[in-house]
């Protein structure tokens, strides 16, 4: 079971309250999460990463166990305690602004 933790806007969009727990298939990389959770809920489709490339939106970043996993490989594994739910899988919303 993986817990992922959306940023306040997507969890409005997917009419979630707190954070998510998913089953993922297999190795747990930010792919297969993205996948999983894209699968569970349609809505977020496109919101975390574009249709067609598949890349990370600008302005969201991946953190888990204090380290930013932003530019990891979509396929590199993800520390083995977001895989065992011990630590979620944190989506966050970059700020922006002068």
């Amino acid at each position: 079971m993986i817990r992922i933790e959306l940023p306040a806007h997507l969890r409005r969009l997917a009419q979630l309250d707190s954070e998510v727990k998913i089953d993922v298939a297999g190795q747990a990389t930010q792919r297969s999460v993205l996948d999983a959770l894209e699968a569970c809920y349609p809505m977020l489709s496109g919101t975390i990463r574009d249709h067609v490339t598949q890349e990370r939106r600008p302005f969201l970043r991946f953190f888990a166990c204090e380290e930013d996993l932003s530019h990891e490989r979509a396929d590199a594994p993800l520390p083995d305690a977001v895989a065992s739910g011990a630590e979620p899988l944190l989506i966050i919303a970059a700020l922006a602004g002068g």
